[in-house]
């Protein structure tokens, strides 16, 4: 049992659209990452997804509405919604999500896919 510095281990990288695991518990994954720019439109049928912002803001785009989040904000997407985070500047972001979550979803074959996560 170790505390995690969430401000320490964001330092630990620079890339956008690559989470990395810095806890597990009950079969989740608690990841961090940077996005910037435009995400690809995806969706996961089996797992809901937790986005918390810690600093910056974006947007979670849907088919039909567009949810602004800001720092201290979280949004839970359901499975199987279509979504796509947009970025205008730089966000850091803690995910909890489903261990087997695939952050591309169905679109598995985009170049953003990330089948492996570095640990932190």
């Amino acid at each position: 049992m170790e505390k995690v510095n969430i401000t320490q281990k964001l330092s630990l990288f620079n890339d956008y659209w690559n989470p990395r695991i810095v806890g597990e518990l009950n079969g989740q994954h608690v990841k961090l990452v940077k996005f910037q720019g435009e995400f690809v439109w995806h969706k996961h049928d089996n797992e809901d997804e937790m986005f918390m912002v810690l600093s910056g803001q974006f947007q979670m785009e849907f088919r039909d509405k567009t949810v602004e989040l800001k720092e201290n904000e979280f949004l839970i997407v359901p499975r199987g919604v279509e979504h796509r985070p947009v970025a205008p500047q730089e966000v850091s972001v803690l995910l909890f999500e489903p261990a087997t979550t695939l952050n591309t979803g169905d679109a598995e074959n985009s170049e953003l896919t990330k089948r492996t996560l570095d640990t932190l």
